[in-house]
């Protein structure tokens, strides 16, 4: 089915395209959420005499998503996660924590547009890929510490252990005669 495109569609084209694609994708998808409208003469035509306006959009669109780029380089996304020996977590970072904390900064991105280059699985500092729009690509920094907490506390309880391991351990007798009645 022949389709003009109402808005951007990843893997398809930009406003104003003329795509063909396939007839359930187009009546499922693009044509009830207004992504795209059926090409037929007079919508043609009316692409044509409104491209003008369409350009604008485009452009605007454009606009925004590099304005939403460039805001997302400027964060850093930090995660405090427990960590094991030789800085290892418990778990790993996910795109879907990073949705989570983008969204806790008023940057709503789908989790899908993500992409983590490697798994993060260190405490240290990590690159992620946002897809913003079609050909605009953000790059955020993402930094993992270890839970500050868990080493306060692993600390202490080492000192209380060793603590309690010496004043439980039996007092060696001084004399050889008390050993004997023992």
């Amino acid at each position: 089915m022949r389709i003009i495109l109402q808005e951007p569609v990843e893997h398809l084209g930009n406003i104003g395209d003329t795509v063909t694609v396939a007839d359930g994708y187009a009546r499922n998808y693009l044509l009830p959420t207004g992504r795209a409208i059926i090409a037929n003469e007079s919508n043609v035509n009316y692409v044509k005499h409104h491209l003008r306006g369409l350009e604008k959009k485009r452009l605007r669109h454009q606009a925004d998503g590099e304005a939403l780029r460039d805001r997302l380089q400027t964060l850093t996304l930090e995660f405090e996660r427990k960590v094991g020996e030789q800085g290892k977590l418990f778990g790993s970072v996910t795109v879907m924590d990073i949705a989570e904390k983008l969204n806790e900064n008023d940057v709503e991105i789908d989790r899908r547009k993500i992409e983590l280059p490697e798994a993060i699985k260190n405490i240290g500092d990590f690159k992620a890929l946002v897809k913003v729009q079609i050909g605009i690509v953000a790059e955020i920094k993402v930094v993992v510490v270890g839970d500050q907490d868990d080493e306060v506390l692993t600390a202490t309880d080492d000192a209380a252990v060793a603590e309690v391991s010496e004043s439980a351990a039996p007092a060696e007798p001084t004399d050889s005669s008390e050993a004997d009645e023992v």
